[in-house]
């Protein structure tokens, strides 16, 4: 035996055969160690400020994960596992962490440990490991869901289940769930056209569709592609792309989420920039160098992966943009997608296409930077705690006075919509490259089809 930190650690061989969280720590043991207590983790939690309970924010959370670590506390223990729980993923604290610590690191780590502790029987966590396991992993029956789900969405039937009042019978979950699958409809109308040739030399990028990005908002990817061409990139679509493994990492299924990065870098195979249009993908494309770190086979390659990582507003903010015409004369705010932010590190470029566009009346969103509850499907496994932290967002966009919002991640996107259509809010929800796309076609930018 061997101890760090006042850790036991067994000391038989590479660190990949330690306990995840326990190796999370040791590798984060210095930067721990630096902390200050200084509390702005505190202050940048929306769960801590919602609730004002030290084991809701970062340092609490933390606490709780050297406990179990240190085998003082068991995985079972419920104050470990409702308060990792609760934890919205947003990595907020990371940016204003004088240490420098990996929060979000030691949190995957830590959903592992719950994920093979909770009990199996459990219906929720269950559920929660077969839609990871038997469909996640498999793109066409992840197709298939996304087909029928767009195929209920189009018929209306969950508008009407939830107007009905039938949803909110069911239970609150129901009806916001199905409020979100309705408010993944468009919001604006999707222009029409391929876009006229341009002289000059052509890049050429790889886009990620995304899975709910391909299988709900497939007229995002359309937009994202036209815009694209539209300032002289070329664009190539792998088809043999899989879901980027976020859903996976945050559940703590971190095998899955490797299974599913090994298929990406094999599909992106080649030294194109990796353009993507959701900030959840791109937050966990740009860590597979991370994820794959032990991976002897596909570190390096995990490595340049992530390097050649890009959101579409970072692609487009490294040429001169092509100027369209005005898309709107509505009132028009901006939220930051916390991955966008936190993880790729895009959140102002994003901002920029928006600010870009002609004759717009934009108006800045107060608290743009803090998560609006979304995060995957931590709506749907903490429907409490998520419509707290929604309500402050909404109470931010109704002082701006503005009529369409827009935000750089899809689950940012159905959140927020369906969170506005329950409050009875008039209120669009779209993403920017939607924005950008309407402009560049009523510029007479593309032609007809």
């Amino acid at each position: 035996m061997v101890w760090r930190w006042g850790i036991r650690v067994l000391d038989i061989g590479p660190i990949g055969q330690i306990e995840p969280i326990l190796e999370a720590i040791s590798q984060q043991e210095q930067k721990l160690l630096a902390c200050i207590h200084c509390g702005l983790c505190l202050e940048a939690c929306p769960t801590y400020v919602v609730t004002g309970d030290e084991n809701d924010g970062p340092r609490g959370r933390l606490y709780l994960m050297r406990s179990v670590a240190e085998g003082r506390l068991p995985n079972t223990s419920t104050a470990f596992s409702e308060h990792i729980d609760r934890c919205l993923g947003c990595r907020a604290c990371e940016q204003v962490c004088p240490a420098g610590v990996e929060y979000g690191v030691l949190l995957e780590s830590s959903r592992h440990e719950l994920l093979i502790a909770q009990p199996k029987g459990d219906l929720q966590n269950k559920l929660l490991r077969f839609v990871l396991k038997r469909i996640w992993l498999s793109p066409g029956r992840l197709r298939a869901m996304f087909a029928a789900a767009r195929l209920f969405r189009d018929l209306r039937l969950a508008a009407l289940l939830v107007k009905s009042g039938i949803a909110g019978l069911l239970s609150r979950q129901a009806e916001f769930g199905l409020t979100l699958l309705n408010s993944s409809r468009s919001a604006r109308q999707e222009p029409t056209g391929t876009p006229r040739a341009t002289e000059g030399s052509r890049e050429t990028v790889a886009l990620f569709r995304g899975c709910v990005g391909e299988g709900l908002f497939s007229r995002v990817n359309r937009a994202t592609r036209r815009v694209l061409e539209a300032n002289s990139v070329s664009v190539r679509v792998p088809e043999s792309q899989v879901c980027c493994g976020a859903l996976h990492a945050h559940a703590g299924d971190l095998e899955g989420a490797r299974e599913l990065a090994r298929k990406n870098i094999r599909a992106f195979a080649g030294g194109d920039s990796v353009v993507t249009n959701a900030g959840g993908c791109g937050a966990m494309l740009v860590s597979y160098s991370h994820l794959l770190a032990e991976d002897e086979t596909y570190r390096d390659a995990a490595h340049r992966f992530s390097q050649r990582v890009k959101d579409v507003s970072q692609e487009l903010q490294q040429r001169r943009l092509r100027i369209g015409s005005a898309a709107t004369d509505e009132r028009v705010t901006y939220d930051t997608s916390c991955h966008l932010l936190y993880g790729q590190h895009a959140g102002e470029s994003s901002e920029k296409v928006v600010q870009h566009l002609p004759g717009i009346d934009f108006v800045t969103l107060p608290g743009s930077e803090r998560c609006c509850g979304g995060a995957g499907i931590y709506n749907l496994m903490q429907p409490e705690m998520s419509r707290r932290v929604l309500k402050e967002k909404l109470s931010c966009i109704k002082e701006t006075g503005a009529e369409l919002l827009v935000t750089g991640n899809p689950g940012c996107q159905m959140q927020i919509a369906a969170g506005a259509c329950l409050e009875g809010m008039k209120l669009q929800v779209c993403h920017p490259i939607e924005l950008l796309d309407e402009s560049y076609a009523r510029a007479g930018f593309y032609d007809p089809l």
